[in-house]
């Protein structure tokens, strides 16, 4: 297990679209461990391959350690709400930048685990913002794309000024 180097913003790995997993092995094992690990050290809640250079359709999730850690692999989603929820939202790739996004309240969701099993669940609030993050970061849309110009302009102006 070890932490990795978190691609920053504007890194063009962090727009590129992941690949599916198509071998669940150890080495899937090794990455899950190290995504978790990186993360915590971050700090974050949430990390896909992507922001360590891995373009691999993979993300882990730890929305508390009472939670535990949740592994999504080749996730979609198949059905959201139409009832939206705003919440504030950054990225380990863009560490203090943080502004609130608008997203479907309810999802339901379709993935597969480090042994390549399928499952099917719902979620909502703040699980299902955190899963449509991640998604959208596999996908290759880092999260400031979810704002409007205006605020996205602010945040990368922002950025750029605290990291020279």
């Amino acid at each position: 297990m070890t932490v990795r180097t978190i691609l920053r913003f504007p890194d063009a790995g962090l727009r590129t679209r992941c690949d599916p997993v198509e071998t669940f092995d150890e080495s899937l094992r090794v990455l899950s461990n190290d995504l978790l690990d990186t993360m915590r050290a971050a700090p974050g809640v949430g990390i896909t391959a992507a922001h360590i250079g891995v373009f691999k359709r993979i993300f882990v999730l730890e929305l508390s350690r009472e939670d535990g850690v949740r592994v999504y692999v080749n996730p979609e989603i198949l059905d959201t709400s139409l009832e939206t929820i705003r919440h504030t939202e950054g990225s380990v790739s863009m560490p203090g930048m943080v502004d609130e996004v608008t997203r479907p309240s309810a999802i339901r969701i379709r993935y597969q685990d480090l042994d390549g099993g399928w499952h099917e669940n719902d979620a909502e609030g703040f699980l299902a913002v955190c899963i449509q993050h991640e998604i959208d970061q596999l996908d290759g849309i880092f999260w400031l794309l979810r704002l409007s110009k205006l605020k996205r302009d602010r945040l990368v102006k922002k950025w750029d000024k605290a990291n020279g």
